[in-house]
């Protein structure tokens, strides 16, 4: 363990075996040294922002020196290598997001033809930039985006070698499809969320009429929604599983005990900090066999997330359950990195094998037992106001009236 310094101030940064404010006082002198208004380097996807809708931001993620580096926008890569999340964040803090305003619809921008081919590409493209002013380091970090350096404004841009666009890819979107149509097209053809949500947000999907810019975080919980739903209609034709089952794991200090119950489809998520043992401090959504009709305003992006990627594993078993997830969150979630980590954390946890229990009360008894013993922590008012317990408690079904 590091000496505490006194940038820190008694904050504990240093308990984590390194000083987070030391850190990012290196980063930004390095990254201040380095910065140029002019550059030549690989784009590596773009950020459509929220703020003045419909007038909005759109920008190109660019790093400001010629060099290829495929780690930098990579979040399977990061999971499967296990990255930290300082590594995470260095990496991330060298992106600069080259950026003009524009309209949701219409894309009368001279930039946004530009932006649209590289969002298309399934790789990073060589881009030659010309920003306002020179960029001085600055980190930004949202719940639901995957965090960037500074944002300047773009006075020019321009290609300097030939995108590759997946013919697939170019068939769906000239094609006459629904936006719904196009990502459910795309998925099926093999392209995951993470280049699907490039693709969607910059408004290349969707019948001509109804073309039109979607901001970044609103984007990635529409494909984890599209997609999810998607995948929610053929297992409602499955087989309902056997037996309860409980699967474990995390990512970043994320960690999900997801239970499997023997029931049709449905779906609920309790989100907690595992620093404030309390029901009230809880965060929860949830969805019967038909659905939600409204968004998951609590638990928000990671409810999405975290239901595709649960949903993913019930498509390889070719059953249906009832699911019941509960997310710990410890203090070793630091920083919010996006909710690429939920559904990274969760598909970690569904690659784990299973625990298998005969009965229901024992497959709570231990969830709520492993919960104390792994994070001090009481899961119990959690399942005392479970929604999908409480429905299997009291729906009716076939057998009871025979």
């Amino acid at each position: 363990m590091n000496q505490l310094c006194f940038k820190c101030k008694g904050r504990g940064y240093c308990n984590r075996g390194f000083c987070a404010i030391r850190q990012k006082i290196q980063v930004q002198k390095t990254f201040n040294e380095n910065s140029k208004k002019e550059f030549y380097g690989e784009n590596y996807n773009v950020f459509v922002g929220k703020f003045g809708y419909p007038d909005i931001n759109v920008g190109l993620l660019n790093i400001n020196e010629p060099k290829k580096d495929e780690t930098i926008d990579n979040p399977l890569l990061w999971s499967n290598d296990e990255y930290d999340i300082n590594k995470i964040i260095n990496l991330r803090s060298n992106l600069i997001n080259s950026n003009f305003k524009t309209r949701v619809k219409g894309f009368n921008d001279r930039f946004m033809d530009l932006v649209q081919e590289v969002s298309l590409t399934d790789k990073p493209v060589d881009t030659e930039i010309t920003l306002e002013k020179k960029p001085q380091f600055k980190l930004t970090f949202n719940q639901d985006t995957t965090p960037f350096g500074p944002s300047i404004k773009l006075e020019k841009a321009r290609l300097t070698e030939n995108s590759h666009i997946p013919s697939k890819v170019d068939k769906v979107v000239n094609d006459e499809l629904t936006a719904t149509e196009g990502l459910t097209e795309l998925h099926k053809k093999g392209f995951d969320g993470y280049y699907l949500t490039k693709v969607f947000s910059v408004g290349n999907l969707g019948l001509n009429t109804n073309k039109k810019l979607v901001p970044t975080r609103w984007s990635i919980t529409a494909v984890d929604d599209t997609l999810g739903k998607d995948i929610i209609k053929e297992i409602k034709d499955y087989q309902i599983s056997s037996g309860y089952r409980l699967y474990s794991g995390g990512y970043l200090g994320n960690n999900y005990l997801i239970m499997f119950l023997p029931e049709v489809w449905s779906y609920e998520l309790f989100e907690m900090q595992t620093s404030s043992p309390s029901i009230t401090s809880a965060m929860h959504d949830w969805e019967n066999y038909y659905g939600r009709k409204d968004y998951a305003e609590e638990t928000a992006g990671g409810y999405y997330a975290a239901r595709f990627s649960i949903l993913q594993q019930m498509k390889i078993l070719k059953r249906q359950s009832t699911i019941l997830a509960l997310r710990l969150v410890t203090n070793d979630y630091w920083a919010p990195l996006g909710v690429w980590v939920v559904r990274e954390a969760v598909k970690k946890a569904m690659n784990n094998n299973p625990l298998e229990f005969n009965t229901k009360e024992e497959l709570i008894e231990y969830t709520i037992n492993f919960a104390k013993k792994q994070f001090d922590y009481d899961l119990s008012p959690m399942i005392q106001n479970s929604e999908v317990l409480r429905q299997i408690k009291t729906q009716k079904k076939i057998v009871d009236y025979e």
